[in-house]
């Protein structure tokens, strides 16, 4: 699989060395080898490990790789599941990508992003009255309550609770085993029954979503093969319209985190600055972690760097590594939103949620819309309330996947402001 000057780790498995180490276990490796690749044992597995511009040119070749086998049972369960548009491929992943990315476009992001700003002022003109509050928490309900009206979902504010702890459990579960991962599993099939029951309506005439929200067209999509998805998939897919829009609670929580301790960039926010409000959502999306790999399966054998890369051969993509590596970014521990000035993005280099084409690849489809999102949060913050941050621990532990501020980032005397 590889020529001899790939390092190889040493030792019979190194799965429970990755649970403990978290973000940290791939790029201390490849620190310690001087190599942006090296193999080892993972779940009772080879593996190749790779990180950087290239190696993520290489993985994000579409055709190249299948999803299908290459993550941990649970991952996959909990953020796609089988059947979902990431473990398909070919022609298959092609027609339902497309699906994605109608429902994604620029007029409909702006239509989500304003739905999001009217449930944040609601929220926020409660804030005043509340003794304090922890922003990730309260993200993850405005984001949930925003989508599900986005997507044509009916939902009152009792079930918007259930559904946002349900959705956030399935992100907090997905690289952990144990309890988190078993209630999040539970919580997953209550979510699905729901999907269901939504799918199953609209299919009945029982409910009538807008045309082009993503209730309807999911319930009505036709795969490659000219058949509608199949109750359980469109139910999966709906889920994964929803849940990734929650996750990006995580981007602006962290954000919140920044402008709290780089008062600097809030201010240069706050004065109207567009230009560095891209910038600096752009670093919060690099600097902080967020996924840490990807693995994917070889569908067929290709050369890379003198190396034979056989079909069936597991590759796992270092995301937060190449986010980090200094080849790239220079100064990747300094958190400095001016390094995108005139930066034009490869692709392939800046991948907190995957790389290369949106349509043809496995690449989020969601990205420009968490964007949009973080943006807008940042924006009101910035020049909405004026709020104290009180004494809190907002160590980010890089060895729990996915990671937050230890306290979820509280804030409190929160004013509106005119």
């Amino acid at each position: 699989m590889t020529p001899l000057n790939v390092p190889a780790e040493g030792g019979f498995d190194r799965t429970l060395a990755l649970l403990a180490e978290g973000y940290r276990f791939l790029p201390d490796r490849f620190e310690r080898f001087g190599t942006d690749m090296f193999t080892t044992r993972l779940m009772l597995r080879k593996a190749l490990c790779v990180r950087g511009e290239d190696a993520a040119r290489m993985f994000y070749q579409p055709g190249r790789f299948t999803r299908r086998h290459a993550l941990p049972p649970t991952t996959l369960a909990l953020l796609q599941d089988y059947g979902s548009v990431m473990a398909l491929d070919g022609e298959a992943h092609k027609k339902r990508k497309a699906m994605f990315m109608s429902l994604l476009g620029p007029l409909e992001r702006q239509r989500m992003a304003g739905l999001a700003l009217a449930q944040w002022r609601a929220h926020i003109a409660r804030w005043p009255n509340l003794p304090s509050v922890i922003v990730h928490r309260e993200t993850e309900l405005v984001l949930c309550r925003a989508v599900c009206q986005w997507a044509g979902i009916p939902i009152n504010a009792d079930e918007a609770r259930r559904r946002t702890a349900e959705f956030s459990a399935m992100i907090d579960g997905a690289a952990s085993v144990g309890p988190r991962t078993w209630k999040a599993l539970m919580l997953r099939r209550r979510t699905e029954h729901w999907a269901r029951a939504l799918i199953d309506a609209v299919r009945a005439g029982q409910a009538q979503p807008p045309f082009d929200s993503a209730l309807n067209v999911v319930a009505r999509h036709r795969d490659a093969d000219g058949r509608p998805m199949d109750r359980k998939h469109a139910a999966v897919e709906l889920i994964n319209f929803l849940r990734p829009t929650v996750a990006v609670a995580r981007f602006i929580t962290f954000a919140v985190l920044a402008m709290h301790e780089h008062p600097a960039c809030r201010e240069r926010i706050a004065a109207g600055d567009e230009a560095y409000l891209t910038m600096f959502v752009e670093e919060v999306r690099r600097y902080y972690p967020f996924l840490p790999a990807i693995g994917g399966r070889a569908l067929h054998d290709f050369d890379w760097h003198g190396m034979r890369i056989a079909k069936g051969t597991w590759v796992l993509l270092d995301l937060y590594g190449t986010d980090m590596h200094p080849a790239i970014w220079g100064d990747p521990g300094v958190f400095r939103p001016e390094r995108f000035e005139r930066r034009e993005n490869s692709g392939f280099d800046l991948i907190p949620q995957g790389g290369g084409d949106h349509y043809a690849g496995h690449r989020c489809p969601g990205e420009s819309l968490t964007v949009d999102l973080v943006k807008s949060a940042v924006r009101l913050f910035a020049t909405g309330i004026a709020y104290a941050v009180p004494p809190q621990d907002l160590s980010i532990s890089l060895r729990r996947i996915p990671t937050l501020p230890a306290s979820g980032m509280v804030i409190e005397k929160v004013a509106l402001l005119p």
